[in-house]
């Protein structure tokens, strides 16, 4: 089993990291009236952080970074902005000031979140997914682009956790869907509703190459069913899904492997979540999206992963952050001026 890395002796309470997060200073015990459950993992993440031999700063908007930052590192996990491709701004402000942080650049962050685009990247590194079509605002919403199917999924194309996700079954309805999210100021993504499971690949960089985690699956307790924001997020009373290892070993080995070819498509990015439906009519694993700054919550699939290797929630976001910084240069640079 591979061990997860610590920040060396010599550099402990010498870092200064800033973390950034929607809910960085959250004290409440139960979800956040919109937000859920996402509210409580980042204060989960801020204790685990606050447990790290770091200095450690905590902030809940991007305008700290509007000026110059007195930090060594970022942490960035504000993803949900509350405006299009938010996703992207942290890490551009951080380019902006030559400041290091964890996860991908800004343009491997907007490949990722751009599911059309994702797709396409999968397509070209011979990665099967299903026909899709997206319609951008502002462009001609043509019924010839959308593939037949008796069944739709419609869904923002840089949404994450199923915001905005709904269902259709024919053309009328498909496009009253897409003229939602586009009036709602959102480019729309169309493909067949595969009745199925998601299996998820989560990955950590190990001196540059991808160290595969152990594989799990969403299991729906009917994978006819649409999974939906509110559940994702806990603001529903019942979940009808579980996250669960993929015991199926020739499942689990097809899904790796693709991974393994789309890694490369988007290194480096220090962390994130493969995602792949396993159709259960026919067997097919199809990719459906990957996650590069994915939910770090000890409760959700690479935290689940990690825990398999042996590994604490503290001990995975130990190994991410020290795998980052010596990726950038950070440690050899502070170890060095330390000398």
């Amino acid at each position: 089993m591979p061990a997860p890395r610590r920040i060396p002796p010599e550099l402990r309470d010498t870092l200064s990291v800033l973390f950034i997060a929607r809910h960085a200073r959250w004290e409440g015990d139960a979800g956040h009236p919109q937000d859920g459950t996402h509210a409580v993992y980042h204060r989960e993440m801020r204790a685990a952080l606050e447990s790290l031999p770091v200095r450690l700063e905590i902030a809940d908007d991007y305008r700290v970074l509007f000026e110059p930052a007195r930090c060594d590192f970022v942490f960035p996990l504000l993803n949900r902005g509350g405006f299009l491709n938010s996703e992207m701004l942290l890490p551009l402000l951080c380019e902006r000031q030559g400041l290091p942080y964890l996860g991908a650049s800004p343009i491997l962050r907007g490949l990722a979140d751009d599911k059309h685009l994702a797709k396409r990247a999968a397509q070209a590194a011979g990665v099967p997914t299903a026909p899709w079509a997206v319609y951008r605002r502002g462009a001609l919403v043509d019924p010839a682009s959308c593939p037949r199917a008796p069944r739709y999924v419609i869904k923002p194309n840089a949404s994450s956790a199923s915001w905005g996700v709904s269902d259709a079954w024919d053309w009328a309805s498909v496009r009253a869907a897409v003229q939602r999210l586009h009036d709602e100021g959102h480019d729309a993504l169309v493909e067949p509703f595969i009745m199925g499971h998601d299996i998820e690949v989560s990955v950590v960089t190990r001196d540059g190459a991808p160290l595969i985690l152990p594989t799990h699956v969403v299991e729906q307790t009917d994978p006819g069913a649409l999974r939906t924001y509110a559940e994702k997020r806990d603001l529903t009373p019942a979940q009808a899904y579980a996250i669960r290892p993929l015991e199926d070993l020739a499942q689990a080995a097809v899904a790796e492997a693709r991974a393994r070819r789309l890694f490369r498509e988007y290194a480096p990015f220090d962390y994130g979540r493969f995602e792949f439906r396993l159709d259960v009519r026919t067997g097919e694993i199809l990719f459906l999206e990957v996650n590069l700054n994915c939910n770090l919550w000890s409760r959700k699939t690479i935290a689940l992963a990690a825990s398999r290797l042996g590994w604490s929630h503290t001990d995975l976001i130990e190994t991410i952050l020290v795998e980052s910084l010596d990726r950038q240069g950070l440690l050899a640079r502070r170890y060095n001026a330390a000398a």
